[in-house]
C-alpha cells in the first residue's frame, strides 16, 4: 500500500496496469500494483507508450486464459508472433487492450488483428490467414 511519500506521481488520464483490491459504492476504488502472492510488480504499473485498443469483455477473458489457443481459441498473438514481430501486450478485464512496441507499423498490425479477430469471430485458421494478410500488406 502506497503512502503519501511512496506513492507514485502520475499525469492526469496516465495509463495504469493495476489490481482493483477494494471497491465500495461510497469509496474512491484502491487499485494495487503488486502481486499479492509475490510482493512484485511482475508488469504491473503505469503503461508507457503503445496504444489502447477497446475489445469484447469476452475476448478479454479469452486472451487472458492461460492456454489462450487451446482453450479460448485465439491463436492471433502466437501467430504474429512466429511471424517475427516483436511487441508486448496487457489485457485488461475491463475489456481494454494495451499493444506496445518500437514500431509503430507493429501497434497497429497487433491491435487491428485482434480487433478483427474479436468483431468477425474468426476461427484459429481464419486468424492465420488473417495475419499473413496483414504482414503482406504492410511488408
Amino acid at each position: 500500500m502506497a503512502t503519501k511519500k511512496t506513492r507514485p506521481q502520475l499525469a492526469h488520464g496516465a495509463l495504469v496496469y493495476a489490481r482493483v483490491c477494494l471497491a465500495n459504492r461510497h469509496m474512491d476504488p484502491e487499485l494495487e500494483c503488486v502481486s499479492p502472492t509475490t510482493g512484485k510488480a511482475d508488469g504491473l504499473g503505469p503503461l508507457v507508450g503503445g496504444m489502447v485498443y477497446d475489445i469484447s469483455l469476452g475476448m478479454a477473458r479469452r486472451l487472458l486464459m492461460k492456454k489462450s489457443v487451446e482453450e479460448g481459441k485465439v491463436a492471433v498473438l502466437e501467430e504474429l508472433g512466429s511471424a517475427g514481430l516483436a511487441f508486448e501486450t496487457a489485457v485488461g478485464r475491463n475489456g481494454k487492450l494495451w499493444v506496445n512496441s518500437d514500431s509503430v507499423k507493429t501497434v497497429l498490425i497487433v491491435g487491428r488483428a485482434i480487433k478483427d479477430t474479436d468483431e468477425n469471430k474468426l476461427t484459429v485458421e481464419q486468424q492465420k490467414k488473417l495475419v499473413r494478410k496483414l504482414i503482406k500488406e504492410t511488408s
